[in-house]
């Protein structure tokens, strides 16, 4: 699944609507292809589309099987399979042929109403949730737990027992606390890398739309900001300012918190004397070896620029590999 994309919720929109609509999923493709296993494609019963499956090479053929498909009346579910010609492949950006699986579901029959009902109501709570179809392609349940390794790698993919796992995660966030140089480069990398951004800092001529252009900026103190946005599993925090004042509150909340990264700028001292600060508060040895302090991976990095870009290789790392 695509971070920011609202597929299951246009397809449940149309279904409610009594358009009828169907679901088309990737489940498996070529190594370089420009749409990733768990990509989907949302079909209504007049023909309307939302999302894309592969580019654009096989779309057609995809909308006219899921077309069928509703047509059918029985609601079973379809498994398709494309050959690519290398001459295809290059159409759409890819360097080499291939072939690629797309699993095309009915709303209402394959895909059972009630749970894509839950699906979307779990993606608005941003709670990460697996969709389970079973060997045959119905879908069976969600699952909170059970996939930790895909839900870890953002990784959709089939179960060696035939089933396959959709992955849908809440989209990923970076809550940096501290308007300086360093975040005015970190934040359009991270968002180019799928972050949506937020940037805290209670002074005004810091946190300007002029100095972070498109993105959510809170003027608040940093512990009634975090509250607002909330911290969970899928945030990154990143605290700038080294300022306890402005960095204590906010790394208090993180430490009581999911996120999957806890990064602090500042030498080894500054982050000995945060460690003893946060010990003081009541937090134990495995809460304070969540702080990455000090921030980023040491590359040698000399400029704001160059400590940007080794704070977000480490979130990445962070995230794919665990801690």
């Amino acid at each position: 699944m695509d971070s920011f994309d609202s597929i299951p919720e246009q397809a449940l929109a149309w279904h409610q609507a009594g358009q009828g609509a169907a679901l088309a999923t990737v489940v498996e493709t070529w190594g370089s292809a420009p749409r990733r296993v768990g990509s989907q494609l949302a079909v209504s019963g007049t023909g309307e589309m939302a999302g894309s499956v592969s580019g654009g090479c096989v779309e057609g053929a995809v909308v006219v099987e899921a077309l069928e498909a509703l047509e059918a009346g029985d609601g079973a579910p379809r498994m398709l399979e494309f050959g690519v010609s290398d001459g295809d492949a290059f159409a759409v950006g890819l360097a080499c042929g291939g072939r690629i699986r797309v699993l095309v579901q009915p709303v209402g029959t394959a895909f059972p109403e009630d749970l894509l009902r839950d699906l979307v109501a779990a993606r608005a709570a941003r709670a990460p949730v697996a969709v389970v179809s079973d060997a045959k392609g119905q879908v069976t349940k969600l699952a909170r737990a059970g996939f930790e390794t895909r839900f870890r790698l953002d990784r959709s993919g089939v179960e060696e027992d035939g089933r396959f796992v959709a992955i849908h995660n809440p989209p990923l966030r970076l809550v940096v606390v501290g308007a300086v140089h360093i975040a005015q480069t970190l934040v359009p990398m991270a968002r180019a890398t799928g972050f949506d951004p937020v940037v805290i800092d209670p002074r005004d001529s810091f946190a300007s739309p002029a100095r972070f252009p498109e993105t959510r900026l809170l003027s608040d103190w940093p512990d009634e900001a975090v509250a607002q946005i909330g911290l969970d599993a899928r945030t990154a925090l990143v605290l700038l300012t080294h300022d306890p004042k402005l960095d204590d509150p906010a790394l208090e909340a993180a430490l009581a918190a999911e996120c999957f990264y806890i990064g602090a700028l500042g030498s080894t001292r500054t982050h000995a004397k945060r460690l003893e600060r946060m010990g003081a508060k009541g937090f134990d040895a495995a809460a304070l070896a969540r702080i990455h302090g000090p921030v980023g991976l040491d590359i040698g990095a000399a400029n704001p620029a160059e400590i940007a870009v080794s704070i977000l290789a480490q979130m990445v790392q962070v995230l794919r590999q665990g801690a």
